[in-house]
């Protein structure tokens, strides 16, 4: 059993800053320690500090690898269901506007959130009038997201109506697990997105979803994500945040509508 030392910690610590913007409290010490250690066994390593000398020397490889296990967060389908109440109500505006109606989900995780919201854009606009992108720096969850395959134990906020219509049941060697119809799965478009980077040209979306993110960056990340995201919403478009978050002191270039729910002029 590998022991992490501070010092050790420190440099994970300032390894994922520089790479994602995410700071790491002294408390999640064991966290680093246990998802790590698996990667010390793989590349037969004796310590974190030899680790540490590996992802310096420029293996990209293993760099992305450590990324993917210290950002990944769990998260389920329709968390925080006002969030979708208002997609709802924006979904049935938009309709026959002639402009597809955009939608980014931003650091997506293992994909349940686009999901989600690509439900709810289906249910009222159909297979078209919509465009949605799912983002996380994370290539390993990203590869989950594309598979659309989950345990029934993460999917039990799904409404009825949509597990019927957009969900497959497992059986046999797959029962108790749930597949996102394909039809559904081919509207995701995927994406690898370090938020901390400039971000790639797009066109300007309607809805922007940066959820139970923001609790991992320091203010001052917190400021340089939100203004690189704002700029990619259209005016009168609408920037979702988790119900434990705020962007007081971090922007005033949208403004509160509802609790977590903010607006562009």
């Amino acid at each position: 059993m590998h022991v992490i030392t501070d010092t050790e910690f420190g440099h994970f610590q300032r390894f994922i800053y520089d790479a994602a913007g995410i700071s790491l409290s002294p408390g999640k010490k064991a966290l680093v320690s246990g998802r790590l250690a698996k990667r010390l066994q793989a590349r037969q390593l004796q310590s974190f500090s030899e680790y540490f000398k590996l992802l310096k020397s420029g293996d990209a490889g293993e760099v992305q690898t450590a990324v993917d296990l210290l950002t990944t967060n769990e998260t389920y389908f329709f968390r925080e269901p006002k969030h979708f109440e208002l997609l709802r109500e924006l979904a049935q505006q938009h309709r026959g506007r002639g402009q597809p109606m955009r939608v980014w989900s931003a650091a997506c995780s293992s994909g349940e959130e686009p999901y989600s919201i690509a439900m709810v854009l289906a249910d009222v606009m159909g297979e078209s009038g919509w465009e949605l992108i799912g983002s996380d720096i994370s290539t390993r969850v990203l590869e989950r997201s594309r598979l659309g395959h989950y345990p029934l134990e993460r999917t039990r906020h799904i409404p009825q109506g949509y597990l019927k219509r957009f969900c497959l049941r497992g059986i046999g060697e797959q029962d108790g697990t749930l597949l996102v119809e394909r039809s559904l799965r081919a509207k995701v478009q995927f994406r690898q997105i370090n938020l901390n980077e400039p971000l790639p040209n797009a066109q300007p979306f309607d809805v922007i979803f940066l959820r139970n993110v923001m609790i991992y960056f320091n203010a001052e990340t917190k400021r340089q994500v939100v203004a690189r995201l704002v700029a990619q919403l259209k005016p009168g478009g609408y920037f979702l945040i988790g119900h434990s978050e705020s962007l007081n002191d971090i922007s005033s270039a949208v403004l509160p509508v509802a609790p977590s729910i903010y607006r562009k002029p």
